[in-house]
């Protein structure tokens, strides 16, 4: 691959407004996980930023929604092509950020192109749908429904999957005629700001997207609490997505959250174990296992207990990690200093426990900088341990056994949490029955962590409120509207 990766040598507006680059007040400093590195210099925004970015996404907002679905979808394609041709450009970004390897962000980039395509296509149906009739029990009255976008939205995006996330948001917000202020996260915000550029660039109207980098405190709880924004959608942690929350009830507007999992692979005993193995270390190490829906937690029958756990771990330790740059990388390093710690201090609380650590759990020892971990794999862990229950948000993975279906599907649904599963089993009607028993919004049978535009995305208790992709993510931004009159 070309080197395009961008150098920044004056600090880098980190404020868009009404079309305009701003380079803000105070200045966040981007680090390169990989090399401990400084990236950039970000000017970044504050509560005055969020203030003039909310006026200006009002006064864009009457002439956005009244455009046509045609309309909208003509600038999402140009938004999903501009991307394209930038390919190369904002998968090195992603890597160099985020610390991914480049074949998993070349898979982020891919799914930010299909997602503004997918609802570039959904805005192109809305004139169509609009103002149908609604049947009514009797002739006196005549109904239709409309949909309406929701107003000024606030969109808060978190730091493992830059712009992937904002496309599953900003794409259906554009879609429905909303108008946008964004908050990226402070530790990644090279790609979205390039995404912005090619944004501006596909004519989007001055207003319609606003952006405002900086930290959650300054930035991301004066644009929940704003009485214009008309709902938010937020993307992150639990404890976090509970403060959006709160400060969203103060002017009773709409929220979309999606949050935290601890999520199970169900391997049966009619598995195909190779098969099983690799979706076990697929969806744990993955990202560096910093997913929501990671499978930090895999149950497997009894019976294969003893060959699952001699391959997962044959398979973790000949994971490469290292430089993401590298082309025979697997795995990257985690996004900063503050999360390799975090996810040490769940190793080390697992160790002391009781839980069994089988591999993993340090630092390379050939890689000197660099929030490097090894992929770690725990076994025979505490049922009530908080290694089990909280979320970890790291290359971890704990394996227990399970004597009957009834008790790994018992297992598997004894969490907070209910973002996803995935089972493996020969036995298809097995599979779907228990897939049917989990509570859990996504169930993935014999298959990688795969995710289309098409399928909603979000999950029972304390995962999420509300859907993202899907029709469902872009009826996220839509109010319903009847109208109804006598004949």
């Amino acid at each position: 691959m070309q080197n395009t990766l961008p150098t920044y040598t004056e600090t880098l507006a980190g404020v868009y407004i009404d079309g305009q680059w701003l380079t803000g007040g105070a200045e966040l400093a981007v680090i390169n996980p990989a090399t401990e590195a400084p990236l950039a210099t970000i000017g970044s925004g504050d509560a005055t930023s969020v203030e003039l970015a909310v006026q200006a996404a009002s006064k864009a907002f009457p002439a956005w929604a009244r455009s046509s679905g045609a309309e909208r979808g003509a600038v999402l394609r140009r938004i999903a092509e501009g991307v394209r041709q930038r390919r190369e450009t904002l998968i090195q970004l992603q890597s160099a950020n985020n610390g991914k390897p480049l074949f998993e962000a070349a898979i982020d980039v891919d799914d930010v192109i299909g997602t503004f395509e997918y609802y570039a296509g959904l805005a192109e149906g809305l004139d169509a749908q609009q103002d149908r009739p609604v049947e009514l029990p009797t002739e006196d009255f005549a109904a239709r429904l409309r949909r309406e976008p929701y107003g000024v939205v606030g969109l808060i995006v978190p730091w493992n999957f830059p712009m992937v996330t904002t496309a599953w948001k900003l794409a259906p917000a554009l879609a429905a005629g909303c108008t946008v202020v964004l908050k990226p996260s402070e530790v990644t915000p090279l790609p979205e700001l390039e995404l912005a550029r090619i944004i501006h660039e596909a004519g989007l109207p001055a207003g319609v997207l606003n952006i405002v980098c900086g930290t959650g405190l300054v930035v991301g709880a004066p644009l929940s609490s704003h009485p214009k924004v008309a709902k938010v959608s937020f993307t992150g942690s639990n404890a976090v997505g509970v403060q959006v929350m709160q400060r969203a009830a103060e002017t009773v507007k709409g929220v979309s959250l999606e949050l935290g999992g601890k999520s199970s692979l169900l391997v049966l005993q009619d598995a195909d174990l190779e098969l099983a193995v690799e979706l076990a270390c697929g969806g744990a190490f993955f990202n560096a296992g910093q997913m929501c829906s990671a499978t930090s937690r895999v149950l497997v029958a009894a019976p294969l207990m003893a060959d699952f756990l001699a391959q997962v771990q044959a398979r973790a330790e000949a994971t490469k990690v290292g430089d993401p740059f590298s082309e025979d990388v697997e795995m990257g390093a985690l996004v900063n200093q503050a999360q390799y710690q975090r996810v040490r201090g769940h190793i080390e609380r697992g160790i002391a426990s009781g839980a069994r650590l089988v591999c993993g759990g340090e630092r390379p020892a050939e890689l000197a900088r660099g929030y490097f971990l090894r992929p770690t794999v725990f076994a025979d862990v505490p049922r009530d341990s908080a290694l089990w229950n909280e979320e970890i948000f790291g290359p971890v993975l704990c394996v227990r056994s399970f004597a009957t279906e009834e008790e790994a599907i018992e297992l598997a649904n004894d969490s907070e949490f209910g973002l996803v599963a995935s089972v493996v089993s020969r036995d298809l009607d097995a599979a779907e029955r228990v897939a049917n028993a989990l509570q859990a919004g996504m169930v993935w049978i014999n298959s990688p962590q795969v995710i289309f535009p098409q399928t909603a995305w979000g999950g029972y208790k304390q995962s999420s409120i509300g859907r993202e992709l899907g029709p469902w993510g872009l009826s996220a931004f839509q109010e319903i509207k009847h109208v109804v009159r006598a004949v």
